[in-house]
């Protein structure tokens, strides 16, 4: 079975090798990786050369933003799953595709997830937030939950069944993905209790309350969107769920 990997970059040549060699660097054999570039211009380009025996495609062209580089990479992927993993992200060790493979050796299984930490930018061993998921339930969507969404593998077919990245939602488009595959058309999921993706601290919908606040609304229409009924309690929910992460790092060092 093969495993698509996606990575969408913008100039990212100071965190995109890591990315690299966390694909490389996975004892499962069948893997295509595949990188879409918005047009870099700091010298992620040159990074990417160093790489590109161990690349099956690169694309580098302007684009719409991350969910228009991320729609042009699951078109490209030939792999039976696919994962996407952003430039300034690692695979937790080297046996995290593997465990993605074994999951989805459940034919009725088409799509898994795990836990996420969240990393010092600069020192990626240093966990600064822990994201720890669960199986999906029904009720869980109601309150705003859904897995880490770089942790979420999927089956091509679901794809192109239900669609891409819905690019008229612009800080919750994985957001609304998950929400689509998982709570609109409850496709069979499998939760793997361990942290599989390390993720560098930075993000846009973190760098500011304001953007926290702006990603949260965008959340709420994607789930009415998909026919969710919004819990009152869902701002409160999801706070206490972001409390949370601060409080477990150790958990996950």
């Amino acid at each position: 079975m093969r495993i698509s990997v996606i990575t969408a970059c913008y100039n990212a040549a100071g965190t995109i090798g890591a990315t690299l060699s966390s694909v490389a660097g996975q004892n499962y054999p069948e893997i295509e990786h595949i990188v879409v570039d918005g047009a870099s211009t700091d010298g992620t380009l040159d990074v990417l050369r160093q790489w590109e025996s161990r690349l099956s495609a690169v694309v580098s062209e302007s684009d719409r933003g991350v969910y228009d580089a991320m729609n042009k990479g699951i078109a490209l992927a030939s792999g039976e799953v696919i994962g996407l993993l952003n430039a300034d992200d690692l695979y937790a060790d080297q046996n995290v595709l593997s465990d993605v493979a074994a999951a989805f050796r459940d034919s009725g299984i088409e799509a898994c997830y795990g836990d996420l930490v969240y990393v010092d930018r600069k020192d990626t061993g240093r966990v600064v937030r822990s994201w720890r998921s669960r199986p999906a339930e029904p009720e869980l969507f109601r309150h705003g939950w859904h897995p880490p969404h770089p942790t979420f593998f999927v089956r091509r077919e679901v794809y192109r069944r239900y669609g891409g990245f819905d690019l008229s939602i612009p800080m919750a488009a994985d957001v609304e993905l998950m929400f689509r595959f998982l709570g609109r058309h409850r496709i069979p999921s499998r939760y793997i209790p361990r942290v599989l993706v390390r993720m560098r601290l930075g993000g846009i919908s973190n760098r500011s309350i304001r953007n926290i606040v702006r990603q949260n609304v965008w959340v709420y229409r994607a789930m009415r969107r998909n026919g969710i009924s919004v819990s009152p309690l869902m701002p409160f929910v999801k706070l206490a769920d972001r409390g949370r992460q601060f409080l477990r790092p150790a958990d996950f060092g």
